[in-house]
């Protein structure tokens, strides 16, 4: 749908603007109004449309729909009903069961838009070449971008960072985020001492067969990479938000990782086992 929206501004429909918690690059200009989502409009925003179109063409009931752009310029979603996983973070959250749900709804995803094509769009910062082919990956399926009902997975939320990618791109990225990759002194929730069972839970969640996982680890070094250049990009242009996040003791530099990695690569491995 193109065009204004139904509700086109706040107040339209009698419902008052409510902001939305979590996220980083639009921290404070997310706002709920009625049963929709309105969001700032970036150079990407078509692109991510016409995504999102496709989504709804193909009875993928996982994301949210694109319904408009409002009186004010903002691009105009349909709520999605649920909770995301913000701290302090719910023990629910971190069951074996919505991890696998978490893995599956990626799987979901993945097999809707293996038939969009992406050519005629203008996407976001490219991923490395070797991870980028053959369908659009969300490239950011994070905590906050996860919508829960019952403890499961049902939807993805927070397309902006979507474009050509893989499978194996977006695999990498949320089992290093869900798992969690990264050193135990940083984990301070129920994952802390589970990390690696949960990599291979999240890799049989999603299925072995679309996935090589000889090259998963690859895929989660570059993948670290790559959110360092973008929070790096984002600090040099005087984002707060992005600043703050870049001292938090969550985030490692990449070459920092890279030897993380190196030190834990046996452990690591044998958790990728089938």
């Amino acid at each position: 749908m193109n065009g204004r929206a139904r509700g086109a501004g706040p107040g339209d429909d009698g419902d008052r603007e409510v902001p939305l918690p979590g996220g980083v690059a639009n921290r404070g200009r997310v706002v709920r109004v009625g049963d929709t989502v309105r969001r700032p409009v970036r150079s990407t925003s078509p692109a991510v449309h016409a995504l999102l179109g496709h989504l709804e063409a193909v009875g993928f009931d996982g994301a949210p729909r694109f319904l408009g752009i409002d009186a004010q310029g903002r691009e105009v979603l349909s709520h999605v009903p649920g909770e995301a996983v913000l701290p302090p973070y719910p023990r629910w959250a971190f069951t074996d069961e919505a991890l696998t749900s978490v893995a599956r709804l990626l799987r979901a995803y993945h097999d809707a838009v293996a038939a969009f094509d992406p050519s005629p769009h203008a996407w976001h910062a490219p991923l490395p070449a070797e991870f980028s082919g053959g369908l659009v990956s969300h490239n950011d399926p994070n905590l906050d971008n996860v919508v829960f009902r019952d403890g499961r997975a049902v939807a993805l939320i927070d397309f902006d960072l979507a474009g050509p990618g893989s499978r194996l791109w977006d695999v990498a990225c949320a089992a290093r985020l869900w798992a969690p990759l990264r050193p135990e002194a940083t984990i301070h929730d129920a994952r802390r001492g589970r990390s690696l069972h949960r990599l291979g839970l999240f890799l049989d969640g999603y299925g072995a067969d679309e996935v090589d996982r000889s090259r998963v680890l690859a895929a989660v070094e570059a993948n670290q990479a790559w959110f360092c250049r973008l929070v790096e990009r984002y600090v040099a242009a005087g984002h707060a938000a992005f600043a703050e996040y870049s001292k938090s003791d969550v985030r490692m530099q990449a070459e920092q990782y890279r030897r993380w990695l190196a030190d834990n690569d046996a452990a690591l491995r044998d958790a990728l086992e089938p």
